[in-house]
């Protein structure tokens, strides 16, 4: 099985299966999938106060929304099972991009937010 065929099969998962993968990989293999986190989100390190290191144990975030996609109105009902608030202030929110979803999350609930609003289309970004 060559690189190419592995990265066709990931990009035919669905996020829940990626995150099994994820999981298993960092099992069996004795490692951190978040050890590779500062250099997905190049700039972090920068804008905290001692660089790297503050990336690598940060325990609070946040879930913006960046781009809402072409299923808006999709969107607007993730954003309001996962805030609790009304339609109206769902829909104001998803109208106002880049928006703060929620935020004071651990990183696992911040991954399973962002997944959720993925599925349903929207472009997200963890802060």
């Amino acid at each position: 099985m060559t690189q190419e065929d592995i990265l066709a099969a990931i990009d035919e998962m669905t996020v829940k299966d990626l995150h099994a993968l994820v999981k298993s990989l960092e099992e069996k293999y004795e490692v951190s999938a978040q050890a590779a986190m500062p250099m997905m989100m190049p700039g972090a390190g920068a804008a905290g106060n001692g660089g790297g290191t503050a990336t690598e144990e940060q325990t609070s975030f946040k879930v913006l929304l960046k781009n809402a996609g072409q299923q808006k109105i999709q969107i607007i009902k993730a954003v309001k099972e996962i805030t609790g608030k009304g339609l109206k202030e769902c829909k104001e929110l998803v109208d106002k991009l880049p928006a703060t979803i929620k935020e004071g999350l651990d990183e696992e609930e911040a991954g399973k937010i962002k997944a959720r609003l993925e599925e349903a289309g929207g472009e997200v970004e963890l802060a």
